[in-house]
């Protein structure tokens, strides 16, 4: 077992929880900035039209992605559990089959995604000025999520083996590229032509494209349990495709609601004009780095899950919970006071148009109330992922957003008379429900059933 390599079965699990969470929050900080510099620069220097069209494609291109991502999802778990029941031959077969598995997917998403764009842009109520930027962008962004999978594929793999620090480092990689690249490619420098939204995307296409690359040479070089050969079996085994998806997609169409769901509450926002599309995308963009410590923390305490059912250690998973529900709670806590105290001054980041602040001031002033709630939600969501129960906190998404979500932000923001005021409430009320229905399935203990590999097994 390499260094980097955590042991989650034995030791304190608050010291695991913030060894093994610290990179990836930064890792998670990092995958962020690839789009905030690119709103950054776009808002700051191609006006706030150029940065609705980039913050109008961000919700198509995940949901276009969050499908297949729902995979990564399930090898982290896999591999996790094959490691906590020390089963090092299923560690490489799992690693070759997803590696394969996603790499062919993410061929395939490149495709058509390129083709779909435009029905899909249409299909939100995408303003007309902003259209054809948007569709630049987005073309560009899509054809390059083949390297996305790729790095993202590599970075669960590691994380199931409790490493967190490499796809930090390779992630730290690509955005310093990025960072370089972004005002090249979209203002142009010596014979490189000022290519506008288009050339911010190239520039993160370039940069996830170096991380795929350094995460998979080291899965084959340094952690070596990735072989893409036949020696512990075929490259794309029926068995175990059968258990990722079994897995990843309730996964994935948990991510595709919350995606499509983004879309259907982002068709409402689309209807009240650019200014108000500019002003929720810079606020989101904020609520990304909100979330990221609890997200952090809920992908540890799946690989921290993972690693202790496999090993048969379930009395360590009600540990787990109430030392990431307090870090979690305590570092958005924070967060929340900052966002809410200075909402103005982050938002002055992305855009000095004052229609766009007064926007984005409004929102985040509604949805910093709600950052614990939601922190809470995603630790109730590592536990059942890291056991392998994905169908469940599918159907909570669904409950939480389609039922409560989407008809709350149309009827306050339209019958009810509230306008814009009416969508931030109606996005901020769905997290309580979502937190509920969560922590209610975590306490009747039905995921236990859904652990996959335990120790018996190897």
């Amino acid at each position: 077992m390499s260094s980097r390599q955590l042991d989650f079965t034995k030791g304190s699990i608050p010291r695991h929880l913030l060894t093994f969470s610290w990179p990836m929050f930064l890792g998670n900080l990092l995958q962020a900035t690839y789009n905030t510099v690119d709103s950054i620069w776009v808002g700051r220097f191609l006006g706030p039209h150029a940065l609705g069209a980039v913050s109008v494609s961000m919700p198509i291109s995940f949901g276009l992605v969050s499908m297949v991502m729902g995979l990564a999802v399930a090898t982290t778990t896999l591999i996790a559990q094959a490691r906590g029941a020390g089963d090092e031959v299923g560690v490489r077969r799992i690693s070759n089959n997803s590696v394969v598995l996603m790499g062919i997917l993410g061929l395939v998403l490149s495709v058509v995604g390129v083709y779909v764009r435009h029905p899909m842009l249409r299909l939100i109520n995408t303003p007309p000025e902003i259209a054809s930027q948007a569709a630049v962008y987005l073309g560009i962004f899509l054809a390059g999520t083949f390297f996305a999978f790729l790095y993202n594929v590599a970075s669960a793999i590691l994380r199931g083996l409790g490493d967190s620090r490499t796809p930090m480092v390779y992630l730290m990689w690509a955005v310093i590229a990025n960072m370089i690249l972004d005002p090249i490619c979209i203002l142009g420098l010596g014979p490189i032509p000022a290519m506008g939204v288009g050339g911010a995307a190239l520039a993160t296409v370039f940069a996830q494209a170096l991380s795929a690359v350094f995460s998979i040479r080291h899965l084959i070089v340094s952690a070596k349990v990735l072989r893409l050969s036949r020696a512990d079996g075929p490259l794309l085994d029926r068995d175990l495709t059968a258990q990722t998806l079994r897995i990843g997609l309730p996964a994935g169409l948990q991510q595709t609601m919350v995606s499509f769901a983004a879309l259907a509450v982002n068709s409402v926002i689309n209807s009240f004009g650019p200014a108000v599309v500019a002003g929720a995308g810079a606020g989101a963009r904020l609520d990304q780095f909100a979330f990221m410590p609890a997200f952090s923390i809920s992908m540890a305490v799946s690989a921290l899950v993972g690693q202790n059912v496999g090993a048969g250690r379930f009395e360590r998973v009600k540990e787990i919970v109430y030392w990431s529900g307090v870090l979690g709670a305590a570092i958005t806590g924070a967060v929340s006071i900052v966002v809410l105290s200075i909402p103005q001054t982050l938002l002055g980041m992305f855009t000095t148009d004052p229609a766009v602040l007064e926007v984005g001031t409004s929102y985040l002033r509604i949805m910093g109330l709600v950052y614990i709630p939601f922190a809470l939600m995603f630790v109730m969501t590592g536990v059942l992922r890291g056991a392998g129960d994905t169908v469940a906190t599918m159907f909570n998404t669904l409950g939480s957003l389609w039922l409560v979500r989407v008809p709350l932000v149309r009827f306050l923001s339209g019958p009810a008379g509230l306008g814009t005021r009416g969508l931030w409430i109606g996005m901020a009320a769905s997290s309580f429900v979502g937190l509920g229905l969560n922590y209610a399935y975590y306490r009747s203990g039905r995921w236990k059933r859904k652990v996959v590999i335990t120790a018996k097994e190897a």
